[in-house]
């Protein structure tokens, strides 16, 4: 069996989202899990039976040529053992997904200033939402912006923006990816740098996207998250996600120096 074991239980484990799932759904640690993956150990008789029942195989058939094994599956009904289909955007973003650092020091409240792409000239104040479900680090941002009709900035005239995302940790950046799940028509991607401090305040970034309006053109802002916590009053902070005048007093000097336009070094737009 051991020669064709890994082989087959990685072929299981492509139906799921990831290893860890898998594992932590079995309750087997990786480190031995991975081994079992590698052909370098045989899971004990308990640990096997576990194996099987949670796949919905037999043990003989784990011992199966590995293109035997692919046709067996193929065959199977569904509703037999686990899932018969993979997602290949999942498959795509498994890596990413193990590979990524624990944000949970990130946690909670922002408030996001940026240069609105659809009102050049303005500050867009956004409020963002960072949690844990599962393993995975998701956010929430939601926008007001003025319709692109209206010239006065205090307008109640508002295109309202939510969009949705996942967040990763890589080599010491935070990358989060979204979409506006209101209209499904745009993503943004934004690169913070992470605070080295105990207490998290306010962290530098770039965010491109496109503007959610009639202009498409993409573009780029220096951008500034500041924290406000795990739990705030949603009300009185969703107050003050609009449009601002560079000159507002509700901007102060260090958030408009962070979102100052820096020039070009050798063709490249770079923050430090």
């Amino acid at each position: 069996m051991a020669d064709y074991l890994g082989n087959n239980l990685k072929l299981l484990c492509g139906h799921y989202r990831s290893i860890a799932e898998v594992c932590r759904k079995l309750g087997i640690n990786r480190a031995q899990f991975n081994k079992y993956l590698g052909g370098q150990s045989r899971p004990t008789p308990y640990n096997l039976k576990r194996i099987c029942d949670f796949f919905g195989v037999e043990d003989y058939e784990l011992a199966l040529p590995p293109e035997q094994f692919a046709r067996l599956l193929g065959t199977r009904p569904a509703g037999q053992g686990g899932e018969t289909r993979s997602d290949p955007l999942m498959e795509l973003l498994a890596p990413l997904r193990e590979q990524s650092g624990n944000l949970s020091r990130y946690c909670g409240y922002y408030f996001e200033y940026s240069n609105c792409m659809s009102v050049p000239g303005t500050v867009l104040l956004s409020l963002v939402r960072l949690w844990e479900d599962d393993g995975n680090f998701l956010f929430e941002r939601q926008e007001r912006q003025e319709r692109s009709t209206s010239t006065n900035v205090e307008a109640e005239d508002w295109v309202r923006c939510r969009y949705l995302g996942a967040a990763f940790q890589l080599q010491d950046r935070l990358f989060l990816v979204d979409y506006e799940s209101l209209t499904l028509n745009e993503m943004s991607q934004t690169i913070l740098i992470p605070s080295y401090k105990s207490r998290i305040t306010r962290l530098n970034g770039l965010k491109t996207g496109v503007s959610s309006g009639d202009r498409r053109n993409p573009a780029c802002t220096r951008v500034v998250w500041e924290y406000l916590g795990p739990d705030i009053n949603r009300v009185a902070a969703y107050r003050q996600v609009k449009l601002y005048r560079p000159d507002d007093p509700r901007i102060d000097d260090d958030v408009r120096e962070r979102l100052d336009v820096a020039p070009l070094k050798n063709g490249l737009f770079e923050i430090e």
